[in-house]
């Protein structure tokens, strides 16, 4: 496969997307390309977030005027894009050759081709976004800040759980669930944010009446928070933008007063996963992917501990194919949200000669393309592979940014038998292409009702109780 002037090859192909490129082939190939040249100069990148803190990225690139500034621009535009969701960031700071800096300057200016994240990264911080272009020794240094957010079991505890299409709350009494309910609720269709105050709060009550008291409550949801503040979530998706200011944004603090002012954490429901993940397992540095609606990521370092990034991975470049298909929502092509999630499964299911009724909502396709899966249809099979073959690739690209040992795959795209296809498959492309990562990481597809409850447990865990 040729990228501009860059070429990779694939010891794994997709069987269904033959003109897959995957980000961290083609990277390793401009890196080695960099470096046979005798031509890289240093490279950094920083990316600052809230409360001050900064996430650094070292590389190499081609030095100007030797005829490779295209290729530059390509392999930073796709890097900063990358750090920009896993990290999070109101502002770039770009070290090295100017034309790259001015690139990417240009990119993410109101009428760039990353005017979409430029705006989206603006509203999530409540600052204006910003690219500074300088040289590589005038970037700022990293300035990092896990926090030991979650394993606090003692005490009486609230965890609540908010599904898009179900709301989990668990009473929970050092550490062990006493009381949890599921309940139906529609939240993204509820225009109206004291539908969402009330729901939530109603069931934060019914938990509390299995308790003596309340100690703490933990949220885990949907979205980005930072301070317990909703900065974006989907949950909210159709309430008018002056009402989310008004009423959204601190719902969970007011929810708080409302009981108490007892210690409340919301989280995002991918760290969640990922610190449920890190509980069961008794070890650290887990990444969490859910393949659902879209792509969902979660992440517990090596402290075991919540590091404060995005961890969007649906946003992530993941295939640098220029025809690859393209999110509607952010309008870039390649990233994960078409990799792994239902949309993935429709994407490829023409390929394996499936065709789907167009009246069918998404969650009613992919469990078509699974029933013909349990039916024995080999292009279901070959689906599910190639998602398989997908997710190999892309996790030893997540490797480049996350010091990982376990990978939590989960999901109702990995529901039933396309669950261990897509295993295997990732397995056998880790082993074969990237024999050092798979000494190193191990995956686990964990029981979908077993996580339920570890969920919440988890949820009930984020508050520390102040003594």
């Amino acid at each position: 496969m040729n990228a501009g002037k860059i070429n990779v090859t694939l010891q794994y192909t997709p069987s269904l997307d033959k003109n897959f490129i995957p980000a961290v082939l083609y990277n390793r190939a401009f890196l080695k390309a960099v470096k046979e040249s005798g031509k890289g100069v240093p490279l950094r990148i920083a990316i600052e977030r809230h409360d001050g803190l900064i996430s650094t990225y070292d590389t190499e690139v081609f030095a100007e005027n030797c005829g490779m500034d295209e290729v530059n621009f390509l392999y930073v535009e796709r890097l900063v894009k990358s750090l920009l969701w896993i990290r999070g960031g109101w502002k770039i700071t770009i070290g090295g050759p100017k034309s790259i800096g001015e690139y990417i300057q240009k990119a993410y200016s109101e009428t760039g081709i990353r005017a979409f994240d430029a705006k989206f990264m603006g509203n999530v911080y409540e600052k204006p976004f910003t690219v500074v272009v300088t040289d590589a020794d005038k970037v700022p240094a990293a300035k990092e800040e896990s926090k030991p957010i979650g394993r606090h079991l003692e005490g009486y505890r609230i965890g609540f759980d908010a599904g898009g299409s179900d709301r989990k709350v668990a009473a929970v009494i050092d550490g062990e669930a006493v009381y949890s309910e599921e309940v139906i609720w529609h939240p993204k269709t509820q225009s109206d944010p004291e539908y969402h105050y009330k729901e939530i709060l109603t069931a934060m009550k019914t938990a509390a009446s299995h308790l003596p008291r309340i100690d703490a409550i933990g949220v885990s949801a949907a979205g980005i928070y930072i301070n317990n503040r909703v900065m974006v979530a989907s949950l909210f998706i159709k309430v008018p933008e002056d009402l989310f200011e008004k009423k959204v944004k601190n719902l969970f603090l007011d929810i708080q007063k409302e009981l108490g002012g007892v210690p409340i954490e919301v989280a995002n429901d991918g760290d969640v996963t990922a610190l449920a993940g890190t509980m069961e397992l008794n070890d650290n540095c887990v990444l969490g992917i859910a393949m659902g609606t879209s792509e969902a990521g979660g992440y517990v370092d090596k402290h075991g501990n919540l590091t404060g990034w995005l961890n969007e991975l649906a946003f992530v470049p993941v295939d640098f194919n220029k025809d690859s298909m393209v999110d509607e929502w952010s309008g870039d092509y390649g990233c994960g949200v078409k990799y792994f999630s239902q949309d993935a499964v429709i994407k490829l299911a023409p390929e394996a000669g499936i065709q789907l009724d167009d009246k069918l909502t998404p969650a009613e396709k992919l469990k078509v393309v699974q029933n013909y899966l349990s039916e024995g249809h080999e292009g279901a099979k070959k689906i599910f592979e190639s998602i398989g073959c997908y997710l190999g690739y892309s996790l030893a690209h997540y490797a480049d940014f996350y010091d990982i040992k376990h990978v939590l795959i989960l999901g109702r795209v990995t529901s039933g038998e396309g669950g261990n296809l897509i295993f295997k498959k990732a397995e056998e492309v880790l082993k074969g292409e990237f024999p050092e990562l798979a000494q190193k990481i191990t995956l686990h597809l964990p029981d979908e009702s077993k996580r339920r409850v570890g969920q919440a447990i988890a949820a009930a865990s984020l508050a520390e109780i102040k003594k």
